[in-house]
């Protein structure tokens, strides 16, 4: 299994670096324009709400990064102290209508689910930790 980590805080600055780290490992174990697509929305997605509206103070906090390629899966994971939040508890969006129509938000957790085979979280000492799975074969 080959594994990447990288550690943020919890700061919009440190997104550019995430892509660049995604790029290197999609590069370095050749996956599909479609597959790192969908790491890059996935993590972007994540962490720009998580580093918007996760944390109760200003503090500076650290995020954990994961990936991992395991025989034809891509694993990633997002984990970091922020404050509880299943993003697999909150209701689908309301597609219907035209973009003026519809209420903003909702669509980054929507893209986490279209996006991957498998999405999971769970709370686990303190810290939250989102997991997502997306098949290379998939492609």
């Amino acid at each position: 299994m080959e594994r990447a980590e990288m550690r943020i805080a919890n700061e919009l600055a440190e997104l550019e670096s995430v892509r660049q780290w995604i790029e290197r490992f999609g590069a370095a174990h050749a996956l599909s324009p479609r597959v790192l697509t969908a790491l890059l929305v996935s993590f972007d997605e994540v962490l720009s709400n998580l580093i918007s509206y996760g944390y109760a103070d200003d503090r500076r906090h650290e995020i954990c990064l994961r990936l991992a390629l395991a025989g034809d899966t891509v694993c990633a994971e997002v984990e970091d102290d922020g404050v509880p939040f299943d993003p697999l508890a909150a209701p689908p969006p309301r597609l219907a209508g035209g973009v003026g129509e519809r209420p903003v938000g909702g669509l980054g957790i929507h893209f986490l689910r279209t996006l991957n085979d498998e999405v999971t979280y769970r709370r686990e000492e303190n810290r939250n930790r989102l997991r997502f799975k997306k098949s290379v074969g998939n492609a």
